[in-house]
Protein backbone atom coordinates (compact mmCIF):
# COMPACT_ATOMS: atom_id res chain seq x y z
CA UNK A 1 0.00 0.00 0.00
CA UNK A 2 0.88 3.44 -0.66
CA UNK A 3 1.67 6.01 1.95
CA UNK A 4 -1.67 8.28 1.06
CA UNK A 5 -3.35 5.22 0.97
CA UNK A 6 -1.98 4.21 4.43
CA UNK A 7 -3.51 7.17 5.66
CA UNK A 8 -6.92 6.79 4.27
CA UNK A 9 -7.41 3.41 5.25
CA UNK A 10 -5.85 4.31 9.00
CA UNK A 11 -8.52 7.00 9.13
CA UNK A 12 -11.49 5.34 8.23
CA UNK A 13 -10.24 2.99 11.04
CA UNK A 14 -10.25 5.56 13.31
CA UNK A 15 -13.57 6.47 12.55
CA UNK A 16 -14.99 3.48 11.93
CA UNK A 17 -13.96 2.27 15.41
CA UNK A 18 -14.90 5.36 17.22
CA UNK A 19 -18.66 5.09 15.81
CA UNK A 20 -18.78 1.45 16.77
CA UNK A 21 -17.18 1.72 20.23
CA UNK A 22 -19.38 5.19 20.82
CA UNK A 23 -22.68 4.52 20.13
CA UNK A 24 -23.07 0.87 18.74
CA UNK A 25 -21.80 -1.40 21.50
CA UNK A 26 -24.23 -2.68 24.51
CA UNK A 27 -21.20 -2.84 26.77
CA UNK A 28 -21.41 0.66 29.31
CA UNK A 29 -17.67 -0.03 29.94
CA UNK A 30 -16.66 0.95 26.35
CA UNK A 31 -18.72 4.14 26.53
CA UNK A 32 -15.84 5.56 28.52
CA UNK A 33 -13.44 4.96 25.10
CA UNK A 34 -12.22 7.62 23.06
CA UNK A 35 -10.32 6.81 19.78
CA UNK A 36 -7.73 9.34 19.39
CA UNK A 37 -5.54 7.76 16.15
CA UNK A 38 -4.84 4.57 13.84
CA UNK A 39 -2.09 3.56 12.61
CA UNK A 40 -2.80 0.88 9.54
CA UNK A 41 0.91 -0.93 8.72
CA UNK A 42 2.08 -0.51 5.06
CA UNK A 43 1.01 -4.26 4.56
CA UNK A 44 -2.69 -3.88 6.25
CA UNK A 45 -2.32 -6.62 8.68
CA UNK A 46 -2.38 -4.70 11.87
CA UNK A 47 -3.44 -1.51 13.24
CA UNK A 48 -2.47 0.83 15.97
CA UNK A 49 -5.09 1.93 17.71
CA UNK A 50 -4.30 4.74 20.09
CA UNK A 51 -7.41 5.02 22.74
CA UNK A 52 -7.98 7.56 25.95
CA UNK A 53 -9.92 5.97 28.71
CA UNK A 54 -11.75 8.67 30.64
CA UNK A 55 -12.34 7.71 34.85
CA UNK A 56 -10.13 6.10 37.87
CA UNK A 57 -7.89 3.57 37.16
CA UNK A 58 -10.60 1.11 38.12
CA UNK A 59 -12.52 2.37 35.40
CA UNK A 60 -9.96 2.31 33.12
CA UNK A 61 -8.80 -1.06 33.78
CA UNK A 62 -12.68 -2.53 33.42
CA UNK A 63 -12.71 -0.25 30.31
CA UNK A 64 -9.94 -2.00 28.90
CA UNK A 65 -10.71 -5.80 29.36
CA UNK A 66 -14.05 -4.71 27.86
CA UNK A 67 -12.23 -3.52 24.98
CA UNK A 68 -9.79 -6.53 24.80
CA UNK A 69 -13.43 -8.73 24.72
CA UNK A 70 -14.85 -6.87 22.04
CA UNK A 71 -11.59 -6.96 19.72
CA UNK A 72 -13.32 -9.58 17.46
CA UNK A 73 -16.58 -7.77 17.21
CA UNK A 74 -15.10 -4.66 16.09
CA UNK A 75 -12.78 -6.15 13.96
CA UNK A 76 -16.05 -8.06 12.05
CA UNK A 77 -17.60 -4.76 11.77
CA UNK A 78 -15.11 -3.30 10.13
CA UNK A 79 -15.02 -6.19 7.56
CA UNK A 80 -18.77 -5.65 7.30
CA UNK A 81 -17.98 -1.72 6.90
CA UNK A 82 -14.76 -1.05 5.33
CA UNK A 83 -14.42 -3.03 1.83
CA UNK A 84 -10.61 -4.69 1.99
CA UNK A 85 -8.84 -7.09 1.13
CA UNK A 86 -6.99 -7.61 4.52
CA UNK A 87 -9.20 -6.65 7.70
CA UNK A 88 -6.46 -5.30 9.97
CA UNK A 89 -5.73 -6.75 13.11
CA UNK A 90 -6.62 -4.59 16.09
CA UNK A 91 -4.10 -3.83 18.77
CA UNK A 92 -4.82 -1.43 21.28
CA UNK A 93 -2.64 0.97 23.01
CA UNK A 94 -3.72 3.19 25.92
CA UNK A 95 -2.60 6.82 25.58
CA UNK A 96 -1.70 8.56 29.04
CA UNK A 97 0.18 11.20 27.48
CA UNK A 98 -3.06 12.56 26.53
CA UNK A 99 -4.16 13.55 29.41
CA UNK A 100 -1.20 15.28 30.80
CA UNK A 101 -1.53 17.43 27.54
CA UNK A 102 -5.00 18.22 28.66
CA UNK A 103 -3.90 19.30 32.12
CA UNK A 104 -1.34 21.60 30.48
CA UNK A 105 -3.93 23.37 28.37
CA UNK A 106 -5.72 24.08 31.22
CA UNK A 107 -3.45 25.14 33.14
CA UNK A 108 -2.08 27.41 30.44
CA UNK A 109 -5.31 28.37 30.02
CA UNK A 110 -5.96 29.62 33.38
CA UNK A 111 -1.95 30.91 33.58
CA UNK A 112 -3.61 33.49 30.57
CA UNK A 113 -7.09 34.62 32.36
CA UNK A 114 -5.33 35.38 35.86
CA UNK A 115 -2.63 37.37 33.99
CA UNK A 116 -4.93 39.12 32.03
CA UNK A 117 -6.73 40.22 35.74
CA UNK A 118 -3.73 41.48 37.10
CA UNK A 119 -2.47 43.52 34.17
CA UNK A 120 -6.01 45.28 33.96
Amino acid sequence: MDERRTARVSEAVREELSEIIGFETGDPRLLAIEVVEAHVTPDGRHANVRIVVRGDERQCKESLAALDGARHYLRHELAVRLSLRHVPELHFDHDRNLDVENRIDFLLKRAKKSRGRTEN
